[in-house]
């Protein structure tokens, strides 16, 4: 069985301290935890010093396209209600095909927009 973890990794030093233990088979970044790009693409970076490959927690419509731009990166976690909400929320999220999830390379950037939609969702006091 292949223990992954790091998920939950803010900094560089976290990463590296579970991959110099020699804690995970596959390390888990997460870049709305971990700084962004940088951060993601800087847990990419130890993981190819180390030869571990790397997985995307979450987000999937976010970490399609930053996980197509690393070479270790192996998975992409992909939820059900991840995808309805950011589906709602952005235009530009990937299509699930055949198991993969492709990014628009037509689109900029990591491929999203803010969409309008799912407005009705919220609710806001005028009084």
């Amino acid at each position: 069985m292949q223990i992954a973890a790091g998920e939950y990794g803010y900094t560089p030093a976290d990463f590296h301290l579970l991959l110099a233990a020699g804690a995970v088979d596959t390390l888990q970044a997460d870049a709305t935890r971990c700084g962004g790009v940088t951060g993601f693409v800087n847990a990419a970076e130890q993981c190819t010093a180390w030869g571990v490959p790397l997985s995307a927690h979450c987000a999937p419509a976010l970490h399609a396209t930053l996980a197509s731009a690393v070479e270790p990166s192996v998975h992409v976690e992909y939820f059900h209600d991840h995808v309805l909400i950011e589906s709602l929320l952005f235009d530009g999220v990937p299509e699930l095909v055949d198991g993969c999830l492709l990014p628009d390379p037509s689109r900029a950037g990591h491929g999203l927009s803010l969409s309008g939609r799912g407005n009705e969702y919220c609710t806001r006091s005028t009084s």
